[in-house]
């Protein structure tokens, strides 16, 4: 009989040993990094044996001081928060943090009602980029996974399809890059959820770090920033 052995941080095909994730971003220009949003810009989710009990920002920015020691890290992100809400009660504060690399939330509390205004949800999310572009920033996003279900809504999955859509609309329109976590593997993990049904537990946490890390190593590739600039973005104030 063949025992199934749990996985773990350290043997997870997904994860990133934190000196390998470090060496992917070794030169990375960003020395303010910034999250705005909801719970899953907060990185809410219940422990997983054998991972650390970390969301994936706290992650990310524990990533980037080891290359950049003097990282300043502000995360004003609000569980249950709406688009319209993070503008409205977290915008002050990411401006006046001026970001160099900037996180958004993906609209997910935003499909949470009877019946969602898919137009005014669109206007919500290009005031938010709008916002956030006018920082100067890096900005990055994920597209919500097919594992976050909300069973009293029958056409969940086509909320979901439509605001990731939404999501990888604008992100194109404001050069953001998009983390994308629509059809990744992980979604089929039987602990991948929290008790909630709703977030991703620490084992998710550690995977969406590793992609953030992975799509920010791409972009550090890019012969403008092997030039030591972001393209349009600002990196130095």
């Amino acid at each position: 009989m063949t025992v199934a052995i749990p996985t773990t941080e350290e043997t997870d095909p997904f994860c990133l040993p934190p000196l390998e994730a470090a060496a992917l971003l070794y030169d990375a220009p960003w020395q303010r990094f910034g999250v705005i949003g909801d719970s899953l810009s907060a990185g809410t989710g219940d422990p997983s044996p054998g991972y650390a009990t970390l969301g994936w920002p706290d992650r990310v920015a524990d990533i980037l001081r080891r290359v950049r020691p003097d990282l300043e890290y502000l995360n004003t992100a609000v569980d249950g928060a709406t688009t319209l809400e993070t503008l409205r009660r977290q915008a002050d504060r990411i401006l006046e943090f001026a970001p160099h690399l900037l996180h958004l939330p993906s609209g997910a509390n935003d499909i949470v009602r009877r019946t969602p205004d898919f137009g005014e949800i669109e206007q919500n999310l290009r005031d938010m980029y709008r916002m956030a572009a006018s920082t100067g920033a890096r900005l990055t996003v994920f597209t919500l996974g097919k594992a976050y279900v909300v069973p009293v809504f029958p056409d969940w999955r086509d909320r979901v399809r439509r605001v990731n859509d939404l999501t990888r609309t604008l992100a194109a329109e404001f050069d953001a890059t998009v983390i994308d976590m629509w059809d990744h593997p992980i979604n089929d993990r039987p602990n991948l959820l929290s008790a909630d049904g709703i977030h991703f537990s620490t084992s998710g946490q550690a995977v969406m770090a590793a992609e953030v890390v992975k799509q920010l190593a791409h972009l550090l590739e890019a012969p403008t920033m092997r030039a030591g600039h972001d393209g349009p973005h600002r990196i130095n104030h």
